[in-house]
């Protein structure tokens, strides 16, 4: 049980964290969510929005670092 109060505790940390990186990216003019690949679909009443490059640079960069800090840990 103490386990799995563990793992809830470090994926919170975890979300604190990307909220916290994802305001920080809003505020300083970054263009996630509006880049070059990014599908958007405005029709007379409904708007579809599907972040393309925005999705693949994320997984990339999450990727990268996953892959750095289990290299860090062995």
């Amino acid at each position: 049980m103490a386990e799995v109060g563990k793992m809830l505790l470090v994926a919170g940390v975890a979300l604190a964290l990307l909220g916290a990186v994802l305001l920080l990216a809003g505020r300083s003019g970054l263009p996630i969510g509006r880049l070059p690949g990014d599908i958007l679909y405005r029709g007379k009443n409904t708007t579809v929005y599907f972040p393309l490059m925005t999705s693949l640079v994320l997984s990339v960069v999450l990727s990268l670092a996953l892959y750095l800090i289990g290299r860090m840990r062995h």
